[in-house]
C-alpha cells in the first residue's frame, strides 16, 4: 500500500498525459498537488516542509527552466527579426545529393548543435526536411530523433549540471560517466535515421557515413569529458565535430557539399536582406562567451565556485548553488542582446518577440520547474522540522525510501535494466532528461546503495533513457508536426518511435547493467 501511495503522483501525471490529453504544465502541477496531500496524511510530512522542499526543487530546476525561458527568447528574437530564415536557407542547402549525409548533417550534427545553444530542432528542422523533398512523416520523426544521443548536453549541459548537483559528483567526473554510453547510442541513433528514412535498404546504403557520424559524435564527447574543459559545450563540439566528418567524407568521394539548385527566388529574396554571419550573429556571440568563461579557468572559477551564489533552504541541507553568472541561461540573454546592434530589429519587431516570448515562455519553463518540485517532495517527505536542521526520524515515511527498498527487494540484481526503462517513462512523462534526473536520482542512488551497484551508473542509464524519450514525446512530435502544417501525422509517427526508443533503451539497459 505504501509503494503504491508513493507512486499516485507519477501514476496520476501518466494518466492525465496519455489518456486525458493535458498538458506537460498541468498534468505536473496537479502531480505536485497530488505529492503534498500523499506526503501529508499518509508520510507524516507537514505542509511548511512539503512548501519548502517544493521550492528548493523549484530554484534546483534553475539550469532548465531559466534556460528554457531565455532560449525561448533567443529563437523567438532570430525568427521575428528574419534571421532564423536566413539560416534555413542555408542549412537546406547543405549535401543535397547524398541522402544519408545529409541527414547526418542536418538531424544529427546540426541538431545536436542547435539543442546545445537552446534552440529546438523539432521546430526548425521539419521544415527544412520538407523543402529538401522528404515525406512529412520523415520530417517529423528524424529531427526528434537526431539530437537524442547527446541529449545530455542540451541547453549548454543543463542535464548534465542538474546530475552533477543532485548526486554531489564534479561535472567533469558526470561526464565521464554519460560519455562512456556516447559512441554506442550516438551510432545507434544514426542507424535508426536511416531505418525510418527507407528501412534496411538504407542502412546498407548509409552504413560508413552513419559508422563516422556516430562514432565522431560519441568520442567527442568522450575526449571533452577526459579533458575535463568546457564540458558544457560538448554538444556544440560534438555537432560540429560531426558536420566536420561529413563534409571531409564528401570532398574526399568528390561530391559537392552545397547545393543551391534547391534555392527559390523567394529564399534569394532573404538572402539579400541579411548575410549568413549576421544573422548567426547571436550564437556566435553565445559560443565565443561560453567559450571564454569555461576554458579560461580563472574565470571559470571566479563565476562558477567563488560567485556560486547559494541559497540555504532547507535548514542542515547543502545550500543550493545557482550560479547565476556562470549558468548558460544568463548567457544567452546577454548573447541576444549583443547581437541587437547587428541585426537591428526594428520597434515592430520587438513588439513581436515581447508578445511572442511571454505567450511561448511560461508554461514551459513551469512544466521544467514543477517535475523538479514533485521530486523534492518526494524526496524530503517524512522529514521533521527541529532547530536548525530537518531530520528524517523513520525512513519507513520517506516516499524514495519505499521505492528504494521495494525496488531493491523485487528486481536485486536486474535493477539497473529497470532503472533505464524508468527513466523511458520518466522522459515520456516529464519530456526533459533533466526533469528525468530530478524525479529518480535520489531513488537511483538510494536502491543502487542497497544493492551494492554504482549508482552514477545506474542514474546515468536512466537519464540517457529519459533523452531517449524525445523521439516519442507527444508535445515535440506535436510542434514537429505543427511547423510543416501536418498536425495528425505524429500518430502515426509515435506507432514506429515507441519500436525505435524501446530497442534504444534495451541497449542502454544492458550497457548500464554490465556497468553497473
Amino acid at each position: 500500500m505504501d509503494v503504491l501511495l508513493t507512486l499516485v503522483p507519477i501514476i496520476a501525471v501518466l494518466f492525465l498525459l496519455i489518456w486525458i490529453k493535458w498538458p506537460a504544465d498541468l498534468s505536473g502541477f496537479l502531480g505536485w498537488a497530488l505529492a503534498l496531500i500523499v506526503a501529508f496524511f499518509f508520510f507524516n510530512t507537514s505542509w511548511e516542509v512539503g512548501l519548502k522542499a517544493s521550492l528548493a526543487g523549484i530554484v534546483s530546476s534553475f539550469p532548465v527552466s531559466l534556460m528554457v525561458a531565455t532560449s525561448i527568447f533567443q529563437i523567438t528574437f532570430l525568427e521575428s527579426t528574419g534571421a532564423l530564415k536566413r539560416i534555413v536557407v542555408f542549412v537546406k542547402t547543405i549535401a543535397k545529393n547524398d541522402h544519408t549525409v545529409q541527414i547526418m548533417i542536418i538531424n544529427m550534427g546540426i541538431g545536436t548543435l542547435l539543442v546545445s545553444v537552446g534552440a529546438t530542432p523539432v521546430s526548425i528542422l521539419p521544415p527544412i526536411m520538407v523543402a529538401l523533398g522528404y515525406s512529412t512523416f520523415v520530417a517529423v520523426a528524424l529531427p526528434a530523433l537526431g539530437f537524442d544521443s547527446l541529449c545530455t548536453y542540451a541547453l549548454l549541459g543543463a542535464p548534465l549540471v542538474v546530475f552533477s548537483d543532485m548526486t554531489g559528483t564534479p561535472l567533469n567526473e558526470s561526464a565521464l560517466v554519460f560519455s562512456q554510453f556516447m559512441p554506442i547510442i550516438s551510432t545507434m541513433i544514426g542507424f535508426g535515421m536511416l531505418y525510418v528514412v527507407g528501412g534496411w535498404a538504407k542502412i546498407k546504403e548509409g552504413f560508413i557515413p552513419c559508422m563516422l557520424a556516430g562514432l565522431s559524435m560519441g568520442l567527442t564527447a568522450m575526449a571533452v569529458a577526459h579533458g575535463g574543459v568546457g564540458i558544457v559545450l560538448t554538444g556544440v563540439i560534438g555537432g560540429a565535430a560531426t558536420i566536420a566528418v561529413m563534409l571531409v567524407y564528401m570532398k574526399l568521394l568528390g561530391k559537392k557539399i552545397i547545393d543551391r539548385s534547391c534555392v527559390t527566388s523567394q529564399d534569394m529574396d532573404i538572402e539579400r536582406s541579411m548575410s549568413l554571419l549576421k544573422a548567426l550573429g547571436p550564437w556566435i556571440i553565445l559560443i565565443g562567451c561560453c567559450l571564454f568563461i569555461n576554458f579560461y579557468p580563472p574565470l571559470y572559477k571566479y563565476l562558477s565556485k567563488d560567485l556560486a551564489m547559494p541559497l540555504a533552504i532547507i535548514p542542515g541541507a547543502k545550500p543550493i548553488m545557482t550560479r547565476m553568472l556562470w549558468n548558460a541561461y544568463t548567457w544567452v540573454i546577454i548573447s541576444t542582446l549583443l547581437a541587437v546592434p547587428f541585426i537591428k530589429p526594428s520597434g515592430a519587431q520587438w513588439k513581436d518577440i515581447m508578445t511572442k516570448w511571454i505567450r511561448r515562455a511560461p508554461r514551459p519553463a513551469f512544466s521544467a520547474a514543477i517535475f523538479f518540485a514533485i521530486a523534492y517532495v518526494m524526496m524530503y517527505s517524512g522529514y521533521t522540522p527541529n532547530p536548525g536542521k530537518w531530520e528524517l526520524a523513520n525512513s519507513a515515511n520517506n516516499m524514495i525510501s519505499i521505492l528504494a527498498v521495494s525496488s531493491a527487494d523485487f528486481f536485486k540484481g536486474l535493477y539497473p535494466v529497470a532503472a533505464t526503462y524508468l527513466g523511458l517513462i520518466g522522459g515520456f512523462v516529464s519530456g526533459s532528461e533533466s526533469s528525468t534526473i530530478a524525479l529518480f536520482t535520489k531513488y537511483n542512488l538510494m536502491t543502487s546503495k542497497l544493492l551494492h551497484l554504482n549508482p552514477l551508473v545506474v542514474t546515468a542509464g536512466t537519464a540517457i533513457a529519459g533523452g531517449l524519450a524525445s523521439v516519442i514525446s507527444p508535445a515535440k512530435l506535436q510542434n514537429a508536426a505543427a511547423t510543416i502544417d501536418a498536425l495528425g501525422i505524429e500518430s502515426q509517427v509515435i506507432k514506429l518511435a515507441v519500436v525505435i526508443s524501446i530497442i534504444f533503451t534495451a541497449v542502454a539497459a544492458v550497457l548500464t547493467f554490465i556497468w553497473a
